[in-house]
């Protein structure tokens, strides 16, 4: 069976070339395209699409409130298709809050030439958003977490010899959103590799900055890694852990992708390992592919403990399945859960005071 595709999008030069792709490749065919989500609702009904991809930005409604009145009315795999602004991106992350599995954005330039360049891309998310679960969503509210107390750290004055290293993909936006709103101000420092593209990182980090009690920034490198702060693989470079004496640093740099990833979860993994050893936390989340089990199992040799999340609560369980299947995960956990089953590891081995 072909995974049948519906696109909804303003532009008819983007409706000819996402036809041509979709219906290029032998396991997918495109069963409608609309120009607006009015004309859409009605599609929807008629061809029962397994996924659809949506215009952030279209006539007659909002791609935004289409989403949140979909999601709420008939809950299915949704693709984002957005531009590359600042506008857009912040756009898009509401989108995904909203309960789209995932994103593609439009070339700046030569759109033509520079879709067909992506033809991997869209069909790629295309088949991990047909595998999704999909759940409806509402946006979520500063410091409603809504959430039971977590386990305490045991020493007020968090480690900064802990950290907690993460790797995620495809919906683990939302994920990383979940489990770092549970994550107390004095927490270890945080050091994250989530796939996206440049330009949408800044907002992302953004977003999770006024939701959470941490602070969350995109990683600029050379900065010291504090407790109660976050810092995120900026979409453009790998992210990784360095050492400066006492003191644990970023480094970013854009060296070649790693497992078609640039940023790589095993590239920030591996620094973990070989940097932090046994006072690093992993945690690997939802995501297509296997990028971060290598790493994963690096981290484990070394000395630290690692944390996967479990098939039921992945939009989709490609990373973290293999990283499970190679014994690189010590604990296996629902996302709701994994916040406190890592505090609850920290404050079970004991906080080490701050170094000044």
């Amino acid at each position: 069976m072909k995974i049948k595709v519906l696109i909804v999008d303003d532009s008819a030069l983007i409706r000819k070339v996402m036809t041509e792709i979709i219906n290029s490749q032998p396991d997918m065919e495109v069963v409608a395209a609309a120009p607006d989500p009015l004309v859409a609702r009605e599609l929807i009904k008629q061809t029962n699409p397994d996924v659809l991809t949506l215009d952030v930005e279209m006539p007659k409604m909002d791609g935004l409130d289409f989403l949140e009145k979909l999601m709420r009315l008939r809950p299915m795999p949704v693709v984002m298709v957005s531009s590359l602004t600042e506008r857009g991106s912040e756009i898009t992350m509401r989108a995904l809050e909203l309960g789209a599995v995932d994103f593609v954005t439009k070339p700046k330039i030569s759109i033509q030439a520079g879709m067909r360049e992506y033809t991997e891309l869209i069909t790629d998310k295309i088949r991990a958003a047909s595998k999704a679960r999909v759940r409806a969503r509402t946006l979520p509210q500063p410091g409603a977490d809504g959430h039971a107390p977590l386990p305490q750290l045991r020493n007020p004055l968090t480690s900064s010899e802990k950290l907690i290293i993460i790797g995620a993909s495809t919906g683990g936006t939302e994920a990383i959103r979940e489990f770092l709103m549970q994550m107390p101000s004095d927490c270890p420092g945080i050091l994250i590799t989530q796939h996206m593209p440049e330009g949408f990182t800044r907002s992302f980090a953004k977003r999770l900055d006024s939701l959470c009690k941490i602070s969350v920034q995109e990683a600029a490198g050379n900065e010291r890694v504090l407790p109660g702060h976050a810092y995120i693989a900026p979409g453009h470079s790998h992210l990784l852990l360095t050492r400066s004496g006492a003191n644990y640093m970023t480094r970013i740099e854009q060296s070649e992708p790693v497992n078609r990833h640039r940023p790589s979860v095993d590239v920030l993994f591996r620094s973990a390992a070989q940097c932090a050893g046994k006072n690093a936390v992993g945690v690997i989340l939802t995501g297509m592919g296997k990028d971060g089990a290598q790493g994963m199992l690096e981290m484990k040799t070394a000395g630290a403990y690692n944390f996967a999340q479990d098939e039921a609560s992945c939009v989709v369980f490609g990373m973290p399945r293999e990283a499970i299947a190679i014994g690189a995960a010590h604990e296996v956990g629902a996302l709701q859960a994994l916040p406190g089953m890592v505090l609850g590891y920290l404050a079970a081995h004991g906080m080490r005071a701050l170094r000044v």
